[in-house]
């Protein structure tokens, strides 16, 4: 057993931390000393949510007669109220009694109460967390314990949640903006502060400040300042602090904190937090940002995440691109609508600022600067929603001038083409609707994984890049190149993910085969899934040589065509149980969209995959 003890400075209490607690160190059975009086509040005592402890002082407060004693610890220690009642503290709990014995001498002859924190730790794990305070009241001792018995069942996932909780967990994972506050004690902190700390979930956050934990030494003297602040009756505070996370990372965070007396006398802290190491280190990136750089750079598209929060908002490169202004110089209000031509959107844009309008979906004309002669024509959609009591905003908006362009130049040349060009447009939404949806899906299977996510997120957002780079170039949607894209997609992976060493791509696909979007979009989607699968769990033995991924296609007949995706990895020992994950969901509903069907083939050394799909499909135009 182990004992240690510390000062906790946010909180202005001690912290006694016990590991591995001895129950015959701490509880001792005595013959009774001592005639106790009954409690006139015996029926009060019973039925107060905490645990009560009264001890009568002895010896002018040297010694304490145990009166009663609180029924969790009786349990802890198998006893009843008869076996301790009447008994000195110090010869029934020498465990306890050693460690807060001083505590209770200073609160008997200062009558100022005190508060302890204990925290039980059972093979380095917490076990019980009590908050604990002493006071002196009727000439007697008084202590009280608020114990929380951690449960990681009880902390774990109970649900899928509500629609808005999972947009507002879906704002702070590609952003860096979170939220707390604190009220009788206990924190309760957003998924926004875990990205910026570097850290999951600990079952013991609730008690502790996990932010101003991490400030660096020479910043502390600031959250000294914020709580000297906001202990006031009404109060608001806002500094620049630097945390250095538990895995070294060095951030500069933005804390806004503000806080109230609600009727009882209790005080209720609320923070703000916003990560804003990109203004102080201009090279580091964001996770909004590595999420959209891998379509088109995030140069025409841009997330807005809050945008309708003049304050605590983030938003993509793409967005400063659009209004040709760097991050730093560019100050959120809402002046930037003033450069809208269409007088009638920038008005929608206000009602929905105002809250008159929930969401919006419009195209307008944007006047750089307030330029005529430099517009952009952009999409742009908002929707606003209401989680928690609080309005959040999310948004994306997209700079088609170079779309808008083609399109006339293509109707003054060619009615066919203006209509190619909106199938480029129904094309990037519907594939960024299915990525919304796998999104969906892996939020709540991977919850605990973001930055599988964000891997997923971008090799798929990689792959439909390249896919849409080359329709582009030759604004044929019928007769893409199947092998001139693999080829360019395996190099493309290569240089994305993080791969073991040594593995080795292989790929063989029939020269003349050649597909249109509709088959080409699915297949490439399921190449991705059954590649990363192959990556990620094929090769665990990271040294052994001939590691290899092989792909290959074939024309069946004039209207059939096969895949085969294969590696010499490990293999798969329960094929029944890997047709149900969440991989293999997406790969079966990629398939039944694509109007092909597909196997597992067994054989003795690695997995591989047999695909068979319809050369052409439907067209949307003819």
């Amino acid at each position: 057993m182990r004992i240690e003890r510390e000062y906790r400075h946010l909180e202005g209490f001690d912290e006694i931390r016990i590991y591995d607690l001895d129950n015959k160190e701490f509880y001792k059975h005595k013959r009774k000393k001592f005639e106790i009086e009954e409690l006139s509040i015996q029926e009060l005592v019973n039925n107060i949510p905490i645990e009560l402890h009264i001890f009568v002082p002895y010896e002018n407060g040297k010694e304490f007669i145990i009166q009663r004693i609180g029924e969790f610890t009786l349990n802890k220690f198998n006893c009843s109220q008869k076996d301790v009642e009447g008994r000195l503290f110090s010869k029934s709990f020498p465990g306890f009694s050693n460690i807060i014995h001083e505590d209770m001498v200073d609160v008997y002859t200062t009558h100022k109460p005190k508060e302890i924190r204990f925290v039980y730790y059972n093979k380095n794990r917490v076990s019980i967390i009590s908050n604990t305070r002493i006071f002196f009241d009727l000439g007697k001792i008084f202590i009280t314990n608020d114990n929380f018995e951690t449960n990681i069942a009880t902390l774990a996932d109970k649900g899928d949640g509500r629609f808005n909780e999972d947009k507002t967990n879906m704002l702070e994972s590609f952003s860096q903006t979170g939220s707390f506050h604190k009220i009788r004690g206990k924190y309760s902190w957003s998924q926004g502060i875990y990205n910026i700390i570097n850290r999951g979930k600990e079952e013991a956050d609730e008690y502790y400040n996990i932010v101003f934990d991490l400030v660096v030494p020479e910043d502390k003297p600031l959250v000294d300042n914020i709580f000297n602040i906001t202990n006031k009756e009404t109060s608001q505070c806002n500094e620049i602090i630097r945390i250095q996370t538990v895995d070294g990372i060095l951030k500069y965070i933005e804390v806004n904190v503000y806080s109230y007396f609600d009727e009882n006398g209790i005080i209720i802290r609320h923070g703000l937090i916003n990560d804003i190491t990109q203004i102080h280190q201009k090279e580091v990136s964001k996770p909004v940002d590595f999420l959209l750089d891998g379509f088109k750079n995030s140069k025409k598209l841009a997330l807005l995440v809050e945008p309708l929060n003049l304050k605590q908002y983030e938003f993509s490169k793409g967005f400063y691109h659009l209004i040709e202004k760097r991050r730093g110089e560019y100050v959120h209000s809402l002046d930037v609508i003033n450069n809208i031509v269409e007088k009638d959107v920038a008005d929608q844009i206000r009602r929905l600022a105002d809250g008159e309008l929930n969401e919006i979906d419009v195209t307008f004309t944007y006047e750089v600067n307030g330029n005529p002669n430099n517009k952009k024509i952009v999409d742009l959609y908002i929707e606003r929603f209401n989680y928690d009591n609080t309005v959040h905003s999310i948004g994306f908006l997209t700079d088609v001038t170079e779309e808008v362009g083609k399109q006339n130049q293509l109707i003054e040349s060619n009615e066919v083409q203006l209509v190619l060009i909106k199938e480029v447009h129904h094309r990037v939404k519907n594939n960024l609707q299915v990525l919304n949806s796998f999104l969906n899906l892996e939020k709540r299977a991977y919850r605990d994984n973001p930055n599988l996510i964000i891997d997923h997120m971008q090799t798929r957002l990689t792959s439909l890049a390249l896919l849409h780079e080359k329709t582009y170039r030759s604004k044929d949607f019928k007769n893409i190149n199947l092998k001139e894209y693999m080829v360019d997609h395996d190099n493309q992976t290569k240089n994305l993910v993080d791969m073991p060493v040594g593995i080795e791509f292989e790929t063989n696909i029939d020269e003349d085969l050649n597909l249109s979007i509709e088959v080409i979009t699915p297949l490439l989607l399921i190449v991705d899934e059954i590649t990363m699968n192959a990556i990620k769990h094929a090769f665990p033995d990271k040294t052994a040589p001939g590691k290899k991924i092989t792909k290959e296609v074939t024309r069946l007949d004039d209207s059939t065509a096969q895949l085969i995706v294969k590696d010499n990895g490990v293999g798969i020992k329960d094929s029944k149980k890997i047709t149900k994950n969440l991989g293999c969901e997406i790969i079966k509903s990629l398939t039944k969209q694509l109007g092909g069907t597909i196997s597992l083939i067994e054989h003795e050394n690695g997995t591989s995959y047999k695909l068979v799909f319809p050369i052409e499909m439907k067209h949307t135009i003819e």
